[in-house]
């Protein structure tokens, strides 16, 4: 072989291994923040300081609007009666977003529903993720497109965006007439439904508004469908006037993060949330799988006298690797004072937090590398006490049904058990 060839075989292999290492690297990316700080003695703004909502607005973009109606809705008896009496209500849009879909009684409603609006001359858009709804089939999209119903998917994996396809649309949009909104971790697939204390009918928290609030969820959309389909929806039809007037009591926006180098606003906004909790800080999440940093930032709330609370999943849950991943911190955390509650009748899949019972969050975002890194996110935060009081007596009834993880007892598991969740950890940046 001559030299020329050796040379070109050696610069190739340089470039094969620098592109495998890129990818390796892209795939695994963390953020950075690992603490929150001030030039001053007063430490960062609690939920009750007027700085905070201005700081948080300042490090997501996202503005807390006066003049909205917030009401929970718990598991899929509080959730689909009322989401179905809303698009059927509806007079001029409806968009939709969904990351999960599968073949149900639930898809199935959903579709019959938006074919009627669409009969009744309702501009009916419908985007789903096509990772998260590939399960989907073509003749129940094909029979919504026939009916009218504009769909499209977002993010379909092709040869040439290979590089991208870790970075899912998370988010879960309802929109009718641009007046009410919804959003939360739900889906279109037949276990979201039932009241979550029984197996096969997941633990869901959801949210339906009106107000201000809304108008940010429909650009939150509006982003999503001009990247999946060239189209960026403005106008009255889609932001009607008198979605920005106030309806309400109740201080809330739309916080949609997504993915970017560095800093996420996803990030930030967990960050803020902890550093401000002076008394409470209660956190449900299916995939509690926190890193270093909000481990750190976990365990100096609870040093500095915060009651803080975290409920999870237990053995139920849809995606056991991510349990065990987030159980090899457990000790840790229980250490530094947090307490760790595991929900037992079956999956919980809600996404919540609050602090202080008066700065609150219900969305789609979970507590992990995941959503913090990669995902695009929907959470409506609420900065309002009536609501935070009701999400804290949600968190503490949800304790009722769930087993707190004692630290010396959790120490005495199995060796197996310890083997998985050291396994488990290593993916932690994957789960």
């Amino acid at each position: 072989m001559s030299r020329l060839k050796r040379v070109g075989l050696v610069v190739l292999g340089i470039i094969v291994v620098a592109l495998a290492l890129i990818g390796v690297l892209s795939v695994t990316r963390g953020t950075p923040v690992g603490s929150v700080v001030t030039l001053s003695d007063s430490g960062p703004p609690a939920v009750t300081d007027s700085l905070f909502d201005r700081t948080f607005e300042l490090f997501t973009g996202t503005h807390v609007y006066p003049g909205n109606v917030v009401v929970q809705a718990l598991n899929g008896d509080g959730t689909y009666p009322q989401l179905w009496a809303d698009l059927r209500s509806a007079q001029r849009t409806i968009t939709v977003q969904m990351y999960y879909s599968l073949p149900g009684k639930v898809a199935d409603t959903l579709a019959a529903i938006l074919k009627e609006r669409a009969h009744a001359r309702v501009r009916v858009l419908l985007l789903l993720d096509a990772f998260g709804s590939q399960h989907i089939s073509r003749d129940w999209i094909r029979s919504l497109r026939d009916a009218g119903v504009e769909v499209a998917k977002l993010r379909r994996v092709r040869w040439f965006t290979i590089h991208d396809v870790s970075d899912r649309s998370h988010v879960r949009v309802v929109v009718v007439d641009g007046r009410i909104g919804w959003t939360g971790g739900f889906g279109l697939a037949d276990y979201w439904l039932g009241d979550g204390h029984h197996p096969d009918q997941w633990r869901e928290s959801n949210v339906r508004f009106a107000g201000p609030a809304v108008m940010e969820l429909q650009a939150a959309f509006a982003a999503a469908w001009a990247e999946a389909t060239g189209e960026l929806l403005t106008g009255s039809l889609f932001f009607p006037s008198s979605g920005f007037q106030p309806v309400g009591p109740t201080r809330a926006g739309l916080l949609y993060t997504a993915p970017t180098t560095g800093s996420t606003p996803a990030e930030r906004f967990l960050a803020l949330s902890i550093s401000a909790a002076r008394k409470r800080l209660y956190i449900t999440n299916s995939y509690f799988v926190p890193d270093d940093d909000f481990r750190r930032l976990l365990e100096r709330a609870a040093r500095r006298g915060v009651d803080v609370r975290v409920l999870t999943t237990s053995a139920n849950t849809d995606v056991k690797t991510t349990w065990y991943a987030g159980r090899h911190r457990y000790e840790e955390l229980l250490s530094g004072g947090v307490r760790i509650f595991e929900y037992q009748p079956t999956m919980i899949h809600s996404k919540t937090i609050v602090v202080d019972g008066l700065w609150g969050s219900i969305g789609s975002m979970n507590f992990d590398n995941r959503s913090m890194a990669f995902n695009d996110e929907s959470n409506l935060v609420v900065l309002d006490s009536t609501f935070g009081a009701q999400m804290d007596s949600v968190f503490l009834d949800d304790l009722r049904y769930s087993k707190e993880i004692k630290l010396d007892e959790f120490r005495r598991r199995s060796v197996w058990s310890k083997m998985l969740e050291a396994g488990a950890a290593l993916l932690s940046r994957l789960l």
